[in-house]
């Protein structure tokens, strides 16, 4: 039996009409020979009566100091309406279909509130389900402790859900559907040249997730490289093959795959917004105090980016909506400070940036060229990351996506994919 896993995001079964696409896709995989698993997000999102942040409003508005295992309890209700209300739908289509909650589809969770891991999958109702022939709807987001608590996996975590299934189940591939037709070169909003890839690594979507790109849950993409997993995201309601996310050295032959080839320098241009740049300065080197500055700022819960540090000069970047507790913490310590606000963070990323000269050249003249300063850079392997002033955010993602040719026809290795014949 071959298992498709199929996760449906929020506003892909919001609507009847929208509803039917989404069954349309699980008899695809029907026809063309596959067993699905289709796995769910909450209808809708923010407004709509069953979406999860509608719920957990329900309750913070009457207790705004409701706890986190309370509020996890109402939050992943919605998931379990989406998975009946879809089973429901399926059936009245001619589909057999039964719905499990996440917890009844063998996901156990570490009892972290809010944004639990996964520790063990053991979906043995599931494969019997699809060995009875009936399509398996598993509400995402959400399992629970050894002790019978229910957790829930953090915004996104629906599609962490399909991929911890799909490796538990050794699907031949897990397909993400949402209102986008892949991962695209550049935010399609602000480059209307932007173009869908065709395929990407493990890698180069993890950074590419990390560093702003909102299409697949970053926990998702490590399971799926840590289990060779191959994904698809693409369109529910729009045609095309999307973005496959396969193995960076090669893929399956048994599923067709042709190896990538890192002949590209740079995959795509994202961005984050709402970003403050924080200058510290020590007026002598001090370890015990850039100790206690960086435990301080972590306490208060301040997570801290593009980090430079000198001996008595540190520079790092923090959210906006961080800067008045990370003002706090500081002026506490006794430290000197500036601030440079309205700050934007634009990154490079590439599989065949690694160990190749000249990249970042390219990236300083580039912007130089065009009159954007930089404020600050870091790097990995595959990524640069330039921290501007958020004015110059259009300009600066155009002028890199041009520089790279990325809206080019040619620009884009890999063939396009379908895993399954559309009919």
């Amino acid at each position: 039996m071959q298992i498709i896993v199929q996760k449906f995001g929020g506003t892909s079964i919001a609507t009847p009409q929208i509803r039917e696409a989404a069954v349309e896709r699980i008899r695809q995989a029907l026809v063309g020979g596959y067993m699905p698993v289709a796995v769910v997000s909450a209808m809708g999102r923010a407004g709509a009566p069953y979406a999860t942040d509608t719920l957990k409003k329900l309750a913070e508005n009457i207790y705004s100091q409701i706890s986190l295992r309370e509020l996890d309890l109402i939050m992943h209700c919605g998931e379990i309406i989406s998975a009946v209300v879809l089973a429901a739908t399926l059936h009245k289509a001619g589909i057999k279909a039964r719905a499990f909650t996440g917890f009844q589809a063998g996901l156990t969770t570490d009892g972290c509130y809010g944004q639990a891991r996964v520790v063990a999958c053991e979906p043995d109702r599931i494969k019997q389900c699809l060995q009875e022939g009936v399509v398996a709807v598993v509400a995402g987001f959400q399992g629970i402790t050894p002790d019978g608590e229910i957790n829930t996996l953090g915004r996104g975590g629906s599609d962490t859900t399909a991929v911890i299934l799909g490796s538990a189940l050794q699907a031949e591939l897990v397909e993400i559907y949402t209102d986008v037709c892949g991962i695209a070169t550049a935010d399609p909003h602000i480059v209307k040249e932007a173009r869908v890839i065709p395929r990407l690594t493990h890698s180069e979507v993890c950074q590419l997730v990390y560093e702003g790109a909102r299409v697949i849950h970053p926990p998702a993409v490590e399971v799926a490289m840590k289990h060779n997993l191959n994904i698809v995201i693409r369109s529910l309601t729009e045609e095309g093959p999307g973005t496959l996310i396969c193995n960076g050295v090669s893929a399956s032959a048994d599923s067709g795959f042709s190896v990538l080839s890192p002949g590209r320098v740079v995959t795509g241009i994202v961005h984050t917004v709402d970003i403050v740049q924080l200058v510290v300065e020590f007026t002598d080197p001090d370890p015990d105090l850039e100790m206690k500055l960086f435990e301080n700022l972590a306490e208060a819960g301040i997570s801290i980016d593009l980090i430079s540090v000198f001996p008595t000069l540190k520079i790092f970047t923090i959210k906006e909506e961080a800067l008045d507790r990370a003002a706090q913490v500081l002026s506490k310590l006794g430290i000197g400070f500036r601030v440079e606000k309205d700050c934007a963070k634009v990154s490079v990323i590439g599989f065949g940036m690694r160990g190749l000269p000249g990249v970042m050249a390219r990236v300083v003249r580039a912007l130089n060229e065009k009159g954007i300063s930089i404020l600050q850079t870091a790097d990995s392997n595959i990524s640069i990351s330039l921290l501007i002033r958020r004015p110059d955010l259009t300009a600066a993602v155009h002028t890199l996506h041009d520089h790279f040719g990325l809206g080019e026809p040619d620009a884009i290795s890999g063939e396009p994919f379908a895993f399954i014949q559309e009919s």
